[in-house]
């Protein structure tokens, strides 16, 4: 039996450990589709871990990339969060912008809205949480992200509610900023019920109890 000697036994455990290793070159991917990769691997630690607790090493890991690779598309971790946190905002602003535009009916317009919602907070990926739920809404970059979400999905309802009622741009925005607050909140505590109740049913709720409400604005002939 031949003994190997511990230079060369660590030398072997080495080599094993770097074979297990992601090597980036064998799996040579497009630009966008590596951003794509690297910002779905993000979302999973931020939403697990929290800003603070992920690291980039944590990251490079689940994308199955190296460090360097993570650090040629995002130069910081910060970066990194802003350009996830951008990904899920467009998201949820292109749903309310959709199901808006989806119908002329009013009523419909609200059920479709308050669904765009529970869709997006039911997603399994989580994202909803960076958008509602992260501590880092006091970084300054975040919350004007956070700020410009909430006007874009407001001003789309906003729209509809100043030209069928005649009411002021300011009087119509704090309509919109009602619904799609009650939207975010009633849809936030659906989930964290654990469905208490089906989704089709909070959603019948929940529209019915803003279409009561914003029907009560009689339409400008």
């Amino acid at each position: 039996m031949t003994l190997m000697t511990k230079p060369a036994k660590a030398a072997a455990d080495l080599k094993v450990v770097d074979n297990k290793s992601p090597d980036p070159k064998e799996k040579r991917l497009p630009r966008d589709e590596r951003r794509a990769q690297l910002l779905a691997a993000a979302l999973e630690a931020f939403t697990q871990s929290g800003y603070h607790a992920a690291s980039m090493d944590e990251i490079a890991v689940r994308a199955s990339v190296s460090k360097p690779v993570l650090y040629q598309h995002f130069p910081s971790k910060l970066e990194l969060y802003l350009a996830v946190l951008d990904t899920h905002i467009d998201s949820l602003v292109f749903a309310i912008q959709k199901a808006i535009a989806s119908t002329s009916d009013n009523s419909k317009r609200v059920r479709s809205t308050i669904q765009a919602y529970f869709d997006f907070i039911d997603d399994k990926s989580g994202a909803f949480r960076l958008l509602f739920e992260s501590d880092m809404n006091v970084e300054p970059q975040v919350r004007e992200r956070l700020n410009r979400m909430t006007y874009d999905c407001a001003a789309a309802v906003s729209a509809v509610i100043s030209i069928d009622t005649g009411l002021s741009k300011e009087s119509s925005m704090l309509l919109a900023i009602g619904i799609i607050g009650t939207a975010q909140i009633t849809a936030r505590h659906w989930l964290d019920r654990d469905g208490i109740s089906s989704k089709e049913e909070a959603v019948a709720f929940v529209s019915n109890l803003i279409w009561r409400g914003i029907s009560g604005f009689p339409r400008q002939s």
